[in-house]
């Protein structure tokens, strides 16, 4: 074997020991979160529903905390359920490219989304993981348009295939689903991939 073929083998060898332990890592990092929601949402319903005031309570400045919270709390099981598996997915194809980038997405997601349905929600309290759901679908999306890389524009197209449906989540009709919750967590997605986008680098002057 040459040389080079040995070089390209290593180099190989080396990206596929990168990219498995960036998917333990993502894996590992999902799943505490979801442990964190599931371990809530059965002290909450020990509490009869009381973790439920944690969460973003529109136009209250005391509500305000609850940007924080509102992600890991839940309106019973079945909202948690409906919640896990969209999470996890996405939060993984989100993840598993940049555990950084992926920390950072998922706090401007956290924070824009939250500020977003506190402004847009009045008296209203608001939680669950669904914003996350749909930052982390807005940042897989754009992460392709914006980085231009072909990897990432082949994962949003799979992504907007499988998951177009979740879109319906954005109109304003369905009772008790906060739509407000659902948009601002899918701008914070694609505000997040326009921050951590790929720089392309400016040649050096002399």
């Amino acid at each position: 074997m040459s040389d080079h073929s040995g070089s390209r083998f290593e180099s190989a060898r080396r990206g596929a020991g990168t990219f498995l332990s960036s998917a333990i890592k993502a894996i590992v990092i999902l799943g505490s979160m979801l442990a964190v929601m599931w371990v809530l949402e059965g002290v909450d319903y020990v509490m009869g529903g009381a973790l439920d005031s944690y969460g973003i309570a529109g136009w209250d400045a005391d509500g305000l905390v609850g940007i924080l919270f509102a992600p890991f709390l839940h309106g019973g099981f079945g909202h948690l359920m409906a919640n896990s598996l969209p999470l996890l997915v996405l939060g993984f194809l989100a993840a598993v490219r940049d555990i950084r980038k992926f920390l950072w997405a998922t706090l401007l997601i956290v924070l824009i989304g939250g500020l977003g349905t506190w402004v847009s929600s009045p008296g209203v309290i608001t939680i669950g993981a669904s914003g996350l759901v749909f930052g982390y679908f807005g940042f897989v999306l754009a992460r392709g348009l914006f980085d231009r890389r072909l990897v990432d524009v082949l994962i949003g197209i799979g992504v907007g295939v499988a998951y177009y449906s979740i879109l319906w989540g954005l109109l304003p009709n369905q009772q008790g689903i906060s739509w407000q919750g659902h948009l601002f967590g899918l701008l914070g997605g694609v505000v997040a991939a326009w921050v951590l986008r790929r720089r392309k680098e400016l040649p050096a002057r002399f």
